[in-house]
């Protein structure tokens, strides 16, 4: 449903995004994930043709985003982070005039600007004027008038922001509930945000994808064979200076009397027994050694802190 290859963004001699390659399917909720300024709003505003690429494609729906952009537009829904409202209309009347700008036909407008007001719960105050409403009530106008002419595609920028915890909850409710109707795309700084709605997450980086798969997936890949732990009778400062010498250890870290953390590098091999064995050269007194699973933080911050993880 979405397909882009080698998409660049240049701004003069700065680069925004870099050589991004993705394929969203059907039916799938994909979070783009990354920190602040690594790429996303740039991303998605070139997916819905409000920007320009400097190279590569994309493609929705089968249209070309640059050479088919009436098309796309017709077959893409669109929240920016700021939600696009009009805040003296009232939420129906402006439901209206966005399911007119996507060109639903006459004869369908009515029973179109119902079913995003029902799906939205928006139906208590479908007659009241959007600047009287809470913000968590905005959102999901936003959320209305990308959802309005029925899309193949919804691109959703930061559809959380700002907004308390209990909104929070139901507008991500309201997300998870859109799979398989629409393919969806959510990109957001927020590793919760797109844990408790997707089923997939791209982590883009200082304008480069550096991980895309299921987050159960991505934490396996990342925990396996990196982390360890090892309790020792006797940490001493020769003992530890021998472990970090040893080819493919990243760091030995002090985590309490006796207990080392050892991180490996990520395309290291098997390396427990040469560990092990140079500890006991040591006289370190090896008591216990085994694996440490980092937490999905942990695995979002090893993604964005390392360049060139792969």
């Amino acid at each position: 449903m979405i397909d882009v290859s080698g998409l660049t963004k240049l701004y003069g001699s700065r680069t925004a995004i870099e050589d991004l390659n993705f394929n969203i399917k059907s039916g799938e909720i994909v979070g783009f994930l990354g920190p602040n300024g690594a790429g996303k709003s740039t991303t998605m505003k070139i997916l819905t043709g409000f920007m320009p690429a400097s190279f590569g494609s994309a493609k929705i729906a089968g249209f070309d985003v640059f050479d088919q952009p009436i098309d796309v537009k017709r077959n893409v829904g669109y929240l920016p982070e700021t939600p696009p409202v009009y805040l003296e209309m009232v939420v129906e009347d402006y439901l209206d005039f966005a399911a007119r700008l996507h060109d639903v036909e006459k004869a369908k407008l009515k029973a179109a600007v119902s079913s995003a007001i029902e799906r939205t719960g928006l139906s208590q105050v479908r007659k009241r004027i959007i600047g009287n409403l809470s913000k968590g009530y905005r959102q999901r106008v936003g959320i209305a008038q990308a959802l309005v002419h029925d899309p193949k595609v919804l691109i959703l920028d930061e559809p959380t922001v700002g907004l308390d915890p209990v909104q929070i909850i139901e507008i991500r409710e309201l997300i998870k509930g859109l799979a398989g109707q629409h393919t969806v795309i959510l990109s957001s700084h927020i590793l919760p945000e797109v844990t408790a709605t997707c089923q997939r997450i791209i982590v883009i980086n200082k304008g480069k994808i550096v991980a895309q798969d299921t987050i159960e997936n991505l934490t396996n890949r990342i925990n396996r064979g990196v982390l360890f732990t090892m309790e020792v009778k006797d940490a001493t400062s020769s003992g530890i200076s021998a472990l970090k010498s040893l080819s493919g250890i990243k760091t030995v870290q002090i985590e309490g009397p006796g207990k080392l953390l050892i991180e490996l590098n990520p395309e290291q091999g098997e390396l427990r027994d040469i560990i092990i064995e140079a500890a006991v050269r040591e006289k370190m007194g090896v008591l216990s050694f085994g694996s440490e699973k980092l937490s999905l933080e942990e695995v979002f911050l090893q993604l964005t802190t390392q360049e060139n993880h792969s």
